[in-house]
């Protein structure tokens, strides 16, 4: 064998083989929580879901992901996740950051029932823990607690998308530091078949597209605005008595929603219990 070949083998045999540093290192641990409690909210629950995770990159706003209107409630301590009055597809929303509940598909018949659940949750390192790790830990505990078995499904919904009517849009660049979003009456959400007015502060277009997406009426949508600021606006429907949706974002905004068939990723629960004792 000739020394050119020789080595060529040798090289082969080295690129193929790792080295012995790399078999020996373990496998990164899982994130979890330090400590980690979930107990049924019980009769004196407040009735509406609020809370969220506080990371050292969080802008926090006071109530969280799921807000409620007017509500005084401070952020949760730093490195922790607080959520009050949640079903589970609620802690699904925050942990997957879904955007809408409504691309949740519940399967167990108990989730489908208002059985509502208080999570606190601390990280072992509350002064590093991000965001997305005390998500990425969420998951982990609901997965472990409630014994969930979950699967994503690409589907095709009846949806919009939505789109500029008129250059320029009718939106203005926000200069307020707290992301939030009020409805008029003070209500935790639109109502079915009732006037809708809400102001929002610090709000993206995309942002916009998941509320409408979940309170709109119209199913899910798509934001294809090419819009990529944070805005201060106020939009008002009445889908009774008009303008309807459509309209008051052409007139106010100056965005079009237009129908069309959306491809959206489903969260579908397969299985689940009631959590294990803490």
């Amino acid at each position: 064998m000739t020394l050119p070949i020789l080595l060529l083998l040798l090289a082969t045999v080295f690129m193929c083989t790792p080295p012995s540093w790399a078999q020996s290192q373990p496998a990164a641990s899982p994130l979890t929580f330090e400590v980690a409690s979930i107990k049924p909210s019980g009769p004196n629950s407040y009735g509406g879901v609020r809370g969220g995770c506080h990371g050292i990159d969080a802008v926090y706003s006071p109530a969280g992901p799921i807000r409620r209107a007017h509500d005084d409630v401070a952020a949760p301590p730093l490195g922790r996740c607080v959520i009050t009055d949640a079903r589970l597809s609620h802690l699904v929303f925050i942990a997957w950051g879904m955007g809408t509940m409504a691309f949740i598909d519940t399967g167990p018949n108990w989730t489908e029932h208002d059985e509502r659940f208080n999570v606190e949750a601390k990280a072992e390192n509350p002064a590093k823990a991000t965001v997305q790790q005390l998500l990425t830990m969420l998951q982990a505990l609901l997965v472990e607690r409630f014994q969930m078995k979950f699967h994503r499904e690409l589907r095709k919904a009846p949806g919009f998308v939505l789109t500029i009517a008129k250059m320029p849009p009718k939106l203005q660049e926000s200069k307020n530091k707290d992301v939030d979003l009020s409805l008029a009456n003070g209500a935790i959400k639109p109502m079915p078949n009732e006037p809708v007015s809400l102001t929002a502060h610090r709000y993206s277009i995309s942002m916009l597209v998941d509320f409408l997406s979940s309170f709109g009426g119209r199913g899910p949508g798509l934001d294809n605005t090419g819009l990529h600021g944070v805005y201060d606006f106020t939009l008002a429907w009445n889908e009774e008595n008009g303008p309807t949706i459509e309209t008051a974002l052409r007139e106010q905004l100056g965005l079009r929603m237009k129908p069309v068939k959306v491809p959206v990723s489903y969260f579908v629960i397969d299985s689940a219990q009631r959590p294990s004792p803490n």
